[in-house]
């Protein structure tokens, strides 16, 4: 299944500035539409890795960066053969450096999922919109802006140890390289990326 295909229709067809105004509206209206979509699959919010892990240790569900997938769809008699997750991102305020890392920590959330819990393939996709103040976002860093602003603005590649810059003992350790691309959706205010894992 194509899942890639079925987020990026969605988010081509879908996405308005009408419909989406935070990011509840984000993870419904694509839950919506993937639910129609997936006709053979069952399509859920906020599933704990829990539901998903035959290891109930707790040592091993607390390395886990999150607990909870925002989206998920999995064939409901065969949920250990073909599953998706997506994570989700909708900034609709400042705070840009916390932001920036909670993208990286949904990057390690979902390696996780795919790595330790055997999804097919785990996606990450953030919105931001020009009329929310999410041009920040995207525009080029400035010399003394940290580093985490030039995975998002400068298309640094996104691997190895990222330390949050409010928390320096808060790091994740990426495995794959991923860059961000910012697209802009025709007709909206809104610009995404999406990664597939």
């Amino acid at each position: 299944m194509n899942i890639k295909k079925h987020i990026e229709m969605f988010v081509r067809t879908k996405i308005n500035n009408d419909n989406i105004y935070n990011e509840f509206s984000l993870q419904h209206e694509l839950g919506f539409y993937l639910r129609e979509e997936l006709k053979s699959f069952k399509v859920e919010f906020e599933r704990n890795v829990k539901f998903f892990s035959d290891n109930q240790d707790e040592n091993f569900l607390k390395k886990f960066v999150k607990k909870e997938m925002d989206i998920v769809a999995y064939k409901e008699n065969t949920k250990n053969l073909e599953k998706y997750a997506i994570e989700l991102k909708y900034p609709t305020n400042g705070a840009y450096p916390r932001r920036m890392f909670q993208f990286v920590e949904d990057i390690k959330f979902m390696e996780q999922v795919k790595d330790e819990l055997g999804f097919t393939k785990t996606y990450c996709l953030t919105l931001i919109s020009d009329s929310q103040k999410g041009i920040p976002f995207r525009y080029c860093s400035r010399k003394n802006e940290g580093e985490i602003y030039h995975y998002f603005r400068n298309n640094k590649e996104i691997h190895g140890k990222i330390t949050n810059p409010l928390n320096i003992s808060e790091v994740h350790d990426i495995k794959r390289k991923f860059s961000i691309e910012w697209q802009r959706i025709n007709h909206t205010n809104f610009w995404y990326y999406l990664l597939e894992i």
